[in-house]
């Protein structure tokens, strides 16, 4: 009898392991919800607003009426921004410079990370203060551009890439990555004949796929966003970044060579939607990279900051 009515409910649903489904837990699933719904909703409002401003005809943005959604629609300020060669020439720029900077960067705190990774190193308690010490105190401007321009870098990429070239944050999170790794399989291939290069380049390397996408991320956006060492290093415009060409149209002092004739045509302003306009092509690229990288955002943050 018992069998039978066993059988007759059917099997038992199972319980995720460790957690419960009180009445608690649902509530803080609920609050959960509500408080990243709201994180998202207000990360996302500017972008959105920014979007359709771009779209929209100045009259309506000069009157406040462009919220979320565009008004007047008006595609002319994208003409112009797109045939502006300064921008394109600013444009590639920053391309060049991102590419380049991102490549020493992510070379650089690879090897340093993996040599601080290492307990027996000599000297590595003081090589961990020297990283550390630079993320609470600094040369100052005046000293670092003087430290520039003596060794001639100015009006050079060098000079973007090289005095940012080590984030201690980044180098912290990757040899916490490197430490977490077994220390066998580095000792399996020094006794196959690898030395530490061919450790690094073929056993750690692979296993690392994770944090090396992560730390690309972050010095690409960052390289990519950054203006003020390009404003104080770069002389002539069209060595500059798009973000330079950028934070001219906003300080009012524009790079476009053909505002003039299309305010005139249109008897109106360009500028609000201009800025708009060159705001959203500068994220685009950033916007369209990051969803290929995401997945290894989490897990790399993860694997280089949780030790077990």
């Amino acid at each position: 009898m018992t069998v039978e009515r066993a059988t007759e409910r059917g099997p038992r649903p199972r319980r995720r392991p460790g957690i419960q489904e009180t009445r608690g837990y649902r509530v803080f699933q609920g609050v959960n919800a509500i408080i990243l719904t709201a994180v998202v909703v207000v990360t996302l409002y500017p972008f959105v607003n920014i979007v359709a401003r771009s779209l929209s005809s100045e009259s309506y943005i000069i009157a406040g009426q462009v919220n979320l959604v565009p008004r007047g629609f008006n595609m002319d300020t994208y003409q112009l921004v797109l045939s502006d060669s300064m921008f394109w020439t600013n444009y590639r720029n920053t391309v060049f410079y991102t590419v380049t900077a991102t490549a020493i960067s992510i070379t650089m705190t690879t090897c340093y990370a993996y040599v601080l990774s290492k307990k027996h190193l000599k000297g590595r308690s003081a090589l961990v203060g020297i990283a550390v010490f630079t993320m609470f105190f600094s040369g100052g401007l005046i000293p670092n551009y003087v430290l520039v321009t003596s060794l001639g870098l100015k009006n050079s990429v060098w000079a973007i890439a090289l005095p940012n070239a080590i984030n201690v944050f980044n180098l912290l999170v990757m040899k916490a990555f490197f430490e977490s790794l077994p220390g066998d399989l580095e000792e399996a291939a020094a006794v196959d004949g690898l030395n530490t290069y061919g450790i690094l380049l073929r056993i750690v390397l692979p296993l690392s796929k994770a944090i090396v996408a992560t730390m690309v991320l972050f010095y690409a956006v960052a390289f990519w966003n950054s203006w003020f060492a390009a404003f104080l290093y770069l002389d002539r415009q069209e060595l500059w970044p798009v973000t330079v060409y950028l934070r001219n149209l906003i300080a009012g002092a524009t790079g476009a060579e053909n505002v003039g004739a299309i305010a005139e045509a249109n008897e109106v302003q360009a500028e609000a939607t201009l800025k708009a306009v060159t705001i959203v092509l500068t994220t685009l690229p950033i916007l369209l990279v990051y969803p290929f990288v995401q997945r290894y955002f989490v897990r790399g943050i993860m694997l280089g900051a949780v030790k077990g």
